[in-house]
């Protein structure tokens, strides 16, 4: 792996995994130290501990921000053993603790024309879910520093956190928000997406750091610009679903990319018709 731990904030790092681009953000408090998702896999697990250990030697406790392999399948190896609390929304743990042959076959599956190496890794990789659950919010005490776990509704999936570090306007916003690409809708509630990025957004200020789930950090700014993107996304839905357009209408108009916009709008769609 690549680099290492950049410091954002104060006592706030980010790491960036360069094949998918994936952030990880490690929080260090007095007595101990939060690591906010662990990427894809046991090889690429072993690589970040070791950047972990380059910054600090306390204790972790591991954030999942969702149940998307390139965010979670580190686990077991960042939790080490004896086992480091992993704290994640109750529905991602549900899925990684009763699904896991189901995570790892669709991992394998979305991954392996494009990184077969990538793809083998999975494939053996062992999962480890969450012990610790969050329904709407927590807040831990790292020793001088609070940090909130907060579940801001349905968006990129229907179990996200994000992680928002008060004292250095820092806020871990996961796939919820994306600076690299468009958003991922595959298993997303587009409808929903706005009105969970209005909750996030209402623990920012002018001057926080918004860390996304790929890409670059970016500042309040562009999370009101890609909310507001998303507002029209839903608009665009329910007009197309209203007056009893295809899908493929939508992917015509929407922002983000025809691409993305036709996973949306069927997804849209299916919440319309109650079968999501």
């Amino acid at each position: 792996m690549s680099g290492g731990f950049v410091e954002v904030a104060d006592r706030v790092h980010v790491l960036r995994e360069p094949l998918l681009r994936i952030n990880v953000t490690l929080v260090v408090g007095d007595d101990e130290a939060l690591l906010v998702d662990t990427l894809s896999s046991a090889a690429q697990a072993t690589e970040l501990a070791a950047a972990v250990r380059a910054v600090t030697a306390r204790p972790l406790i591991l954030v999942n921000t969702h149940h998307h392999y390139d965010h979670c399948f580190g686990n077991a190896v960042l939790a080490g053993d004896p086992q480091r609390p992993v704290y994640a929304h109750e529905r991602a743990a549900e899925a990684l603790r009763d699904e896991p042959e189901r995570l790892r076959r669709e991992a394998y599956e979305e991954v392996r024309a494009e990184h077969p190496a990538l793809a083998a890794e999975l494939a053996d990789t062992a999962l480890l879910a969450p012990t610790h659950t969050v329904h709407t919010e927590t807040t831990l005490d790292l020793g001088g520093r609070r940090v909130l776990l907060r579940h801001p509704g349905r968006g990129h999936t229907d179990a996200d956190l994000v992680v928002h570090v008060p004292d250095a306007a820092v806020l871990v916003a996961g796939d919820l928000v994306e600076q690299s690409g468009p958003p991922a809708f595959e298993d997303a509630y587009p409808l929903q997406w706005p009105d969970a990025v209005a909750d996030l957004l209402r623990l920012t200020t002018p001057t926080t750091v918004v860390v996304p789930g790929h890409g670059d950090p970016v500042d309040p700014a562009f999370v009101r610009a890609q909310h507001a993107e998303l507002v029209r996304l839903a608009w665009l839905i329910r007009a197309a679903h209203t007056g009893g357009a295809p899908p493929e209408r939508v992917a015509a108009e929407a922002p983000f990319g025809a691409r993305a916009a036709l996973v949306a709008a069927r997804r849209g769609y299916r919440e319309l018709d109650g079968a999501a």
